[in-house]
């Protein structure tokens, strides 16, 4: 049996005399939602930081698409197929949503060579660009400024950036922060929709659980740095030792 696209595999980080995180072992495929649930410090963004690059492990292994990428840098590890997206909104707020995506189809050839500057418009997948903006809804916006978006179409404009560079695994962290229920609920659905049409992998980190539940496979627990629970989401969700650490007392499956 093939190995999942990502494995994060004994991964420790530390700040100083502080474990963020503690021996913890994930993994991720194509073509499935996988998420990471914790109170706040738990570790979980420290953990994301390990797997895209922005921080190397003290201890432990990054594995992508069977390749040892621990020690490669953040932006070779795009290149490779991972995407990310932060807690905080990110977009290019100067910009329209229609230029935010097709920015990120230019961005990786650009990357690898800045005179490609000179000629920019030939890396860009329009074609790309205009699936994604119907994918996603954003037709109508398509040429208002980003930074003039309500914040569920600025998510979406995000996530629409983050397709558009067409990775094999995307890192969400915290998609749904400032939506309300209905901009939440919208944004699964088109999560769950990339990820069946785009043979896309996901790995969230989420603090609503309803949002959770309803769309992710698996998951994994941490708290304090350390992984205190894996395995199917509605199982995982039932354990005391989340519902202690995490969930509370009351029955979060509804």
């Amino acid at each position: 049996m093939a190995e999942p696209h990502l494995v994060a595999q004994g991964v420790t980080v530390r700040f100083g005399g502080l474990v963020a995180v503690d021996d913890v072992s994930i993994s991720a495929d194509r073509g499935e939602i996988v998420g990471i649930i914790g109170p706040n410090g738990a570790g979980k963004t420290t953990l994301f930081g390990a797997i895209a690059g922005a921080h190397r492990p003290d201890a432990g292994r990054v594995e992508l698409g069977g390749r040892d990428v621990t020690r490669w840098p953040s932006h070779r590890r795009a290149r490779a197929g991972l995407g990310r997206t932060f807690q905080r909104l990110e977009v290019f707020g100067s910009m329209s949503a229609r230029e935010n995506l097709a920015y990120a189809t230019e961005a990786a050839a650009l990357g690898n060579s800045p005179l490609r500057l000179l000629q920019r418009s030939r890396h860009r997948r329009l074609d790309l660009v205009e699936e994604t903006l119907d994918e996603l809804g954003l037709r109508a916006v398509a040429e208002e400024r980003a930074a003039d978006l309500p914040p569920g179409l600025a998510r979406l404009v995000e996530l629409g950036r983050a397709l558009c560079a067409q990775p094999d695994l995307l890192l969400l962290d915290e998609p749904s922060s400032g939506l309300d229920v209905s901009e939440t609920g919208a944004l699964a659905a088109h999560i769950v929709e990339a990820v069946r049409t785009r043979d896309l992998g996901v790995v969230l980190i989420e603090h609503d659980m309803t949002m959770v539940l309803g769309i992710c496979e698996r998951l994994y627990v941490l708290d304090f740095g350390a992984c205190i629970a894996a395995g199917p989401a509605a199982e995982v969700a039932r354990l005391d030792v989340v519902r202690e650490a995490y969930l509370g007392t009351v029955d979060a499956t509804g």
